[in-house]
Parts: structure tokens; C-alpha cells; sequence
């Protein structure tokens, strides 16, 4: 079954949960339908989904003998103990040559590619966060034929991409939202052991919060749960923009609410290609809209849609509305106990060595003063952000030579922005042609980067990549990258064996209030658009950062100058009492993710470091000695073991 608009293939991609869910949807008004199988996919909550390999080949045969194509999920990071089991898995579905599957995890590419699996397609999952151009012509080569675009990415955007790559492009038309950046949501995982990048998020965007600033407190509700995509009044817009997949989310959704949505976006479609001049958009709106869970959005399909992407309808019920049950409710971070810190090291004893090698420092630094610490402490790499935290700005050029003329040992990398448009692009070329010079290599984020510069520059993988496991190492490796930074959500009986098993150079963020979110939405146009309730100073950072508040603690939200938000725990984390059992063959450079501290904070954790990594045996002491500048010190995701 296809549809086709000016020759324009346009395809409605419907979801399944389960079989029985799947036997309706076959029938219903779409072209292609997409599962998950019973492990390696990012819903993995909910008892009685999913589908088993042989449901996997019913539901093959069953979508083929209507014409229509089966797409699988394999979009879960995996970890190394999830590789075998990914390779029997890939291997079935290219043999029984289901039409795609869905991935987010690089080391699935790695892993087919290896095995020779050609029998299937391969698309980027939204959880591969695909914004730019570089990043396309980069999944093109590794033979991705289409991307689910970004949240982020609105309309206009969409159609430049794929004029400019020649791709076919997947849009979410309909279903529920996020508004992190797709993979740079962390929160669930540090604080709940439960990592939405692995298809068991808790939603913590979904808790009440309060926001606080400038010694103000404001009532905002629910400041980061979104509304539902909702783009049936403008399938004419997503047809122009050369959209092919037109995809609609609910793998959760129960037979009778999904058909529904189905039938009558399908019906849509098909009566705009027949008349569009005649093409009435609010034919069944209201029948959407009267059936719908949250409010609806177009989110940022035609541009940024601020506060207004923000939903309170049901919110607070504390409840997958496709459960029942509830998700979770505030919590607090997890601190480190002598039982948490006794877990991680029974675990390291398997993997670590008698090696006597010492570590390495290294610092991401928010301004020239902080810069100039690190290069009076010999650190040995320091990483200065294009994405400055305000209220600083980027270092200047004179600032820049400054610190190179004092380096001495220490190796100066640019971190370039998270995230990359076409203008950043721009200009981050333009600063490098006349300044690349003076670094001496890059910290990257994305793909994207990775193929631009490679061969220009040492690269080192920011832990916003996700790596995982050691088969995205190899990957990113084959690509030209230099050093990897390990994910920080790996868990305390994962780490030991990804660090053991890999020759490669790692890094590992060992200090620091940790990044969770990364948003472009901008939770600070709260201020403006409410009045304060109350008056409360900040606990931990200056009053002029904004907060979000529960009753289990204050999370700190950072701007930058190009109006992302970073939201950051509310503790430290600190792998001091760890330290003295991280021996293995190849030595670690070891991180602290300084950009939020003040110089004494900064110049404090640095001395502490560095007599750590020069004598392990005082890391206990030293220890004791380290007070907490934030709401105490955690583990993070060291806290926790695997959730198989």
C-alpha cells in the first residue's frame, strides 16, 4: 500500500503493542506499522506488550498480505551484556527480512554491518536526535535510508534537510511528547535507576514544580510536561515539507483508541489527495480533540511555541495515562552511603587490575578565570564551552592566546555546542578557520561534528553520545575519534566490564552537579509570564539562577547564550571514594564537570583530585575532607544495577 501526492510518497506509520492490538491496526487506514520485540526497545514498561519472535514473523505475513511494511524497534542503548543477544535478534529479523528496523544505539550499525545483515532497511530512531545535514550525509554512508527528524526541528528546517541529503524524513504527527532534547534526558536514570534511553523512563518532567529566582517563587504547575503532538489540521504542511513517514505514537495506546486515530488521520490524508482544493482540515477536529488525553500541540513544527507547548490537563494524576499505574512522584537524588560505595567496589573487583599507571585531569571549565585555575593547577586537559552558561560569556580571543601562551602541558579542546544547526555550523567553521589553531583538539556531541571535523582535529566523544558499550567505541573509532566519554548513566555492575574490555582511551566524569536536560524550551519565560506567590532565596546557587523546586530539592536551570536550558542535579556527584579501585591496564582521564562552581569551589575539587590521583590510598581521607558546595554528593547512576 502506498500513497503518493505530486509523486511525493507519503506513508502513516501506525503503532502496535501486541499481537492482539496488531490485528485490528493491520486492518485500519495506514501503510506501515511498527512493533517491538520482547527485549532491546524502548517500551519495555508495561506487562503483556511486546512481541515475541514469532509474533514478530505472524505479524510480518500478516502486514505483507495487505500491502503494508512491519518496522521493528531495536532502539534501546545497550550495554555489553545486551551484545550477543542483539546480534541473535538482528540476525532473526534479517533472516525472516522484516522491511526496517528502528534503532537509536550506533553499535546496532556496527553490529549489521559486521554481520553482513542487509535484508532490512535501517532508520534513525528520534532517540538518535538527527538536526542537521552533516549528521544525514553521515548516517547515509553508514546505510540509514531515513531519519526520524528531531522534536526541535520545525517544518521549514525539515524540507531544507531533505532537499539538501535526498533522505526520506519520519515526523511524529500525533502523541505524546517530550520536551528534552531527544536522548539528553538523564534525570530518571540518576535519580530512579531507570534510564528513558533505554525505554524505562519515570517521567520526572511530568512532576509539580515551582520555580524560583531572583528571591521570587512562582506557582508554574507542571513547567516541563508537554502537550501531545497533534498535526491533523496541517497534513498539507507536512506533505509540502517533503515529509515521507508520517508517524503517529502509542505503542501503548489500547486497539480501540489507536484504530480510531488511525482511521481518521488516514481518512484525512486520503481526502486530501483526492480534492485539496476542496480539503476541509477540521472535519474530525473535534472528535480529536473531544477524545484527547493531554492538550494538543504542534510543538515546534512552525517555530518555537514557548510556554504554550506546556500542558496541565490531567497532569498530576501521577499516572501513565496508558497504565494506569502511577510513575513515579519527586525524589530525591541519591546520596552515597557506605552500602552504595561497598556495591561499586564488589563489583570493580572483577575487572580491575594491579596496574600502577595514574589517571588524568581534565576540567570543563564556563569562563577565562576558571580556565586560568586550571592551567595554575596542571590539569592536564581543559574544555572551554561554546555553549557558555550565563551570566558569562565566551571567552574573548585576547582571553584565548592568554591561555595558550600559559598552557605548558596542559591540552586545550573546544566543546562544541550539543546540539548543531546549519548556522551553528557556520560559525563554528568560521571560528575554527581562523582560531582552530590554537586548540588542540574537540570535545563533540554529535555525529554530525564527528563527520565534519575528523580529519581536522583530535576528537573526544562527549558522554551525551551515549556510550554504552564497546561495540559505539568501535563504531566511533572507525570514524576517527580519538577518546570516548563513557555515559553516565552506566551502572555500577556495568562499568567494571566496559572499561576492562575496551584498549581505548575513556574518560569518565568523576565530579560535579550532572546535566540531565537539555532543552530548548526555556523555562525562564515563566518569570515573565506570572507573578510571584512568595519570596525564598536559592539554597545552593546565586539567586539569579533560576530553579526548579519540589519538596525534595532544588534543581538549578542554567541558560546559555543561545537560550538553551541545562538543568542540573541538585547534588554532586562524587567518585572520590571509588577512585582508589579504579586500576585497570589502560589509565582513565578523569573529569569534573566544573562550569558551575565559583574559583574557590573550583581550585578546592581540583587540589583534592589531583593528591588522589598522585596517592590512592588517601582517597578515603580525602573524602571525609570534601564538603559539598551543592545539596550533598550521589553516586548517580552508580547507585544502581542493571534493570534487565
Amino acid at each position: 500500500m502506498a500513497r503518493f501526492f505530486n509523486g511525493k510518497k507519503i506513508e502513516l506509520l501506525a503503532p502496535a503493542g501486541n499481537m492482539e492490538i496488531f490485528r485490528s491496526v493491520v486492518n485500519s487506514n495506514c501503510d506501515a506499522i511498527y512493533i517491538g520485540g520482547k527485549s532491546l526497545n524502548m517500551r519495555m514498561m508495561r506487562k503483556g506488550y511486546n512481541f515475541s519472535d514469532e509474533e514478530v514473523k505472524e505479524a510480518l505475513d500478516l502486514a505483507h498480505e495487505v500491502q503494508k511494511k512491519l518496522y521493528v524497534t531495536v532502539n534501546n542503548m545497550l550495554n555489553d551484556s545486551e551484545i550477543d543477544e542483539a546480534i541473535e535478534y538482528l540476525t532473526y529479523l534479517n533472516d525472516i527480512a522484516v522491511d526496517g528496523i528502528i534503532v537509536q544505539d550506533l553499535a546496532i550499525i556496527q553490529i549489521c554491518k559486521e554481520h553482513n545483515l542487509k535484508n532490512f532497511e535501517i532508520h534513525s530512531s528520534v532517540m538518535m536526535n538527527v538536526h542537521n545535514i552533516e549528521m544525514v550525509e553521515a548516517l547515509k554512508d553508514l546505510g540509514v535510508s531515513r531519519v526520524v527528524l528531531s522534536r526541535e526541528m520545525d517544518l521549514k528546517t525539515a524540507k531544507h534537510l531533505q532537499n539538501q541529503t535526498g533522505i526520506e524524513t519520519e515526523y511524529f504527527m500525533h502523541g505524546d511528547m517530550c520536551t528534552v532534547n531527544g536522548a539528553n534526558c538523564y534525570y530518571s536514570s540518576v535519580v530512579l535507576g531507570n534510564s528513558s534511553n533505554r525505554g524505562r523512563c519515570f517521567k520526572p518532567c511530568r512532576w509539580s514544580y515551582k520555580v524560583k529566582k531572583d528571591g521570587n517563587v512562582y506557582a508554574t504547575e507542571y513547567p516541563l510536561a508537554a502537550k501531545d503532538m497533534y498535526m491533523y489540521e496541517h497534513i498539507p504542511e507536512l506533505i509540502e515539507s517533503c515529509i515521507t513517514s508520517f508517524k503517529i505514537e502509542g505503542r501503548m495506546r489500547d486497539a480501540d483508541f489507536i484504530v480510531n486515530l488511525i482511521n481518521i488521520y488516514g481518512e484525512a490524508i486520503d481526502r486530501y489527495i483526492e480534492d485539496p482544493l476542496g480539503f476541509n482540515r477540521k472535519k474530525h477536529a473535534e472528535e480529536l480533540f473531544e477524545g484527547r488525553k493531554r492538550d494538543f500541540t504542534t510543538a515546534y513544527a512552525f517555530g518555537r511555541p514557548g510556554l504554550d507547548f506546556i500542558n496541565t490537563r490531567y497532569e498530576g494524576t501521577g499516572k501513565f495515562y496508558s497504565t494506569g499505574k502511577v510513575f513515579s512522584s519527586p525524589t530525591e537524588e541519591p546520596k552515597i552511603t557506605d552500602k552504595a560505595i561497598n556495591e561499586v567496589l564488589s563489583e570493580l573487583s572483577s575487572y580491575t587490575s594491579n596496574a600502577t599507571s595514574k589517571h588524568k585531569l581534565s576540567v570543563k571549565v564556563n569562563n577565562y578565570e576558571q580556565a586560568k585555575l586550571c592551567l595554575e593547577q596542571g590539569v592536564d586537559r581543559i574544555y572551554l564551552p561554546s555553549e557558555v552558561l550565563c551570566p558569562d560569556e565566551f571567552i574573548t580571543l585576547e582571553q584565548l592566546n592568554d591561555l595558550v601562551n600559559k598552557k605548558n602541558n596542559t591540552k586545550i579542546y573546544l566543546d562544541l555546542p550539543q546540539m548543531m544547526n546549519e548556522l551553528q555550523f557556520e560559525i563554528i567553521d568560521q571560528y575554527l578557520s581562523n582560531h582552530g589553531h590554537l586548540f588542540d583538539g574537540l570535545l563533540v556531541s554529535n555525529l554530525g561534528a564527528i563527520r565534519k571535523y575528523a580529519n581536522k582535529y583530535p576528537l573526544i566523544t562527549n558522554y551525551n553520545l551515549n556510550i554504552y558499550n564497546n561495540k559505539s567505541v568501535e563504531f566511533y573509532k572507525n570514524l576517527g575519534v580519538k577518546e570516548f566519554t563513557l555515559s553516565f548513566e552506566t551502572k555500577n555492575n556495568e562499568i567494571g566490564r566496559l572499561i576492562s574490555s575496551s584498549n581505548d582511551s575513556l574518560e569518565l566524569i568523576v565530579h560535579g552537579p550532572m546535566r540531565v536536560m537539555y532543552l530548548d524550551h526555556n523555562v525562564y519565560e515563566n518569570i515573565d509570564a506570572l507573578e510571584p506567590y512568595d519570596k525564598a532565596d536559592n539554597k545552593y546557587v546565586d539567586n539569579n539562577i533560576l530553579v526548579l523546586m519540589t519538596d525534595k530539592g532544588e534543581n538549578p536551570v542554567y541558560i546559555d547564550q543561545n537560550g538553551k536550558n541545562h538543568l542540573f542535579t541538585s547534588k554532586e556527584l562524587c567518585l572520590l571514594p571509588i577512585l582508589k579501585d579504579l586500576n585497570f591496564d589502560n589509565p582513565l582521564s578523569l573529569r569534573i564537570e566544573g562550569q558551575t562552581y565559583s574559583i574557590s569551589e573550583l581550585e578546592n575539587i581540583i587540589k583534592i583530585y589531583k593528591q588522589a590521583i598522585e596517592d590512592k590510598s588517601k582517597c578515603d581521607e580525602l573524602f571525609l575532607d570534601l564538603k559539598p558546595v551543592r545539596a550533598g554528593f550521589t553516586l548517580g547512576a552508580l547507585s544502581f544495577k542493571t534493570i534487565i
